[in-house]
């Protein structure tokens, strides 16, 4: 399981890379493995200002659908324009081409709420 050391993660399994004001949120590796081939994603929520645990879209596995939460508030700047004809995407590049939204977020103290890497791993056992 590929938990990067330079992400901030969610106890519903969403990871966080910030850049300035910027949040590019994705789910986690393990979180893939666990949902199985995923085949469609819906995000719509780009504009949208949405508080952290909001559900800001949903991601369709071959099994299950599984909700995607918020991990900062913020309003969705970006949805990833890639996943619609690959959402596999999420599951062959989940820190990488498998992003999901970017945020700007309202506010960074809210970053300090999440896990780091070691955190995240000891609730993925």
């Amino acid at each position: 399981m590929n938990i990067p050391s330079n992400l901030k993660y969610s106890n519903d399994h969403e990871w966080v890379s910030v850049e300035g004001n910027i949040a590019t949120v994705g789910i986690t590796d393990f979180a893939q493995s666990e949902l199985g081939d995923i085949v469609f994603l819906d995000i719509t929520c780009e504009g949208e200002t949405l508080a952290a645990g909001e559900q800001f879209g949903s991601i369709e596995a071959v099994k299950t659908v599984a909700d995607a939460l918020m991990p900062v508030g913020g309003k969705v700047i970006e949805i990833n324009p890639e996943l619609e004809a690959a959402p596999e995407s999420v599951n062959k590049d989940p820190y990488g081409a498998g992003w999901l939204i970017k945020v700007e977020m309202t506010d960074p103290a809210e970053l300090d709420t999440l896990l780091d890497a070691a955190a995240y791993e000891a609730i993925c056992k």
